[in-house]
């Protein structure tokens, strides 16, 4: 007798039965023994996969296939992760733009422990002369996107979030930020504890920051209002008023940004915004959002901030919930799935809401020549190199010798040696970063 029981339509039937076994599985039954004891069904799992990897020929293959596929299955059903949940993963998976190597865990290949296995070579840029046409169209290329394949995935969360409000939120927040939260909000003022761990140096350094941020939008500022009278008693005027309600979105997926939230809450507050709405991902380890972006909110006068990332977090400001409320423009920077997100919600007539612009992978253009300082230049390349793996970074030299080249060489890799991120730099430069 299989362990399977009486299932139609395969995976999707099997599915079906397991979640009534859930429900109504006798206490003697085996089904009902799995989903009691976790541990035995992890057992089963790696016991199946061990079967499957020593199969030989058609039949073989597909039976042990079949019975991994049951307790992977119970296991998913058990944690309430339905196989759509595993089908959108692939999805996602699928859409990336740059990829592991792919190798194996060391523990199952018996190798040296990825730690001792860190690169140690040279982080150079490569060096493509301006007369290589095809080497410098090569250079320029951006990482492929395809926006209509993201945006399939981004449209039922973005209407989730719509149709469902907090609940929605704080579901997606479980799901991709592995974070469970009961509110997905943080109200002003900040409790106390969100601020721990910041150092007096660096609340300084935030400050003189934001102080010479300030200064430079407060410039923008006009003064004036321009008025023509273009006819006799026609008067034309132009003066600014400030958005009402901004949403601006702080990205903490791979590294703290508090530059980004200065950048874009200090000029809200100078244009004296009404309300001012952060959003970040939290923290995995304790739910909370870095303490250099709670501050910078402080600062800013920021009202909320949204304890969500990713597309979700963008639909909760532009359509608003029950304790956030609609904005009327959404600023700041993010992963392809919060680009696909804004450049929905500024389609749709129901949200009423702008954007910035459709911001992509982090990219930077040095141009240097022989008098260029070459830490500076470095320090230009890295800043956008250590954003993620699929940033793009290039230098243009202005008939540069052979030795500045080699300056500007050993300035990347000095530098980078000395960055926390120096393992996401080295795969940024090996991929797509270009001397021109």
């Amino acid at each position: 007798m299989s362990c399977f029981g009486e299932f139609k339509h395969g995976l999707v039937g099997l599915e079906s039965l397991l979640k009534q076994r859930l429900q109504d599985a006798p206490e003697e039954s085996y089904t009902r023994r799995l989903f009691n004891d976790s541990a035995l069904l992890d057992a089963k799992i790696k016991e199946e996969a061990e079967e499957l990897t020593e199969a030989k020929g058609k039949k073989e293959l597909s039976w042990e296939a079949a019975d991994l596929f049951y307790f992977a299955l119970a296991k998913l059903v058990a944690n309430d992760v339905s196989l759509k949940d595993v089908e959108n993963n692939l999805n996602m998976k699928h859409l990336k733009v740059t990829r592991r190597k792919g190798d194996a865990k060391p523990k199952f290949v018996g190798q040296p422990k990825a730690e001792e296995e860190k690169l140690t070579g040279p982080i150079h840029l490569d060096v493509v002369k301006a007369s290589d046409k095809v080497g410098v169209q090569k250079a320029l290329s951006r990482p492929i996107q395809k926006t209509s394949e993201i945006m399939h995935l981004v449209n039922p969360i973005i209407e989730n979030v719509r149709d469902k409000g907090n609940s929605a939120l704080l579901e997606y927040t479980e799901k991709f930020d592995g974070v469970k939260l009961s509110n997905p909000v943080l109200n002003a003022p900040f409790p106390e504890e969100y601020f721990e761990g910041l150092t007096e140096e660096m609340k300084e350094a935030l400050d003189l920051s934001i102080e010479n941020v300030r200064k430079f939008h407060a410039a923008q500022l006009p003064t004036e209002t321009l008025e023509v009278e273009t006819q006799p008693g026609v008067l034309c005027s132009r003066f600014p008023r400030p958005i009402e309600k901004v949403g601006l979105y702080i990205p903490g997926g791979t590294a703290i940004l508090p530059s980004t939230a200065l950048m874009l809450g200090v000029p809200a507050q100078v244009a004296q915004c009404k309300e001012i709405v952060f959003a970040s991902p939290p923290r995995k380890s304790d739910g909370k959002v870095s303490p250099e972006v709670v501050y910078v909110a402080e600062k800013v006068g920021a009202s909320k901030i949204v304890l969500a990332g990713g597309a979700q977090a963008v639909a909760a400001m532009a359509y608003g919930t029950e304790t956030i409320p609609k904005v009327d423009k959404i600023l700041g920077p993010g992963n392809q799935f919060v680009t696909a997100a804004k450049m929905y919600v500024q389609n749709d007539t129901q949200a009423l809401c702008s954007i910035d612009m459709p911001a992509g992978p982090s990219e930077v253009l040095v141009i240097a020549d022989e008098d260029a300082d070459v830490d500076f230049v470095a320090s230009d390349l890295l800043s956008q190199a250590e954003h993620g793996i699929d940033s793009q970074v290039i230098l243009v030299g202005v008939n540069l010798s052979e030795k500045k080249i080699q300056e500007i060489q050993d300035a990347v890799h000095n530098q980078a040696l000395q960055l926390p991120r120096v393992d996401i730099v080295r795969k940024c430069i090996a991929q797509y970063d270009r001397s021109l």
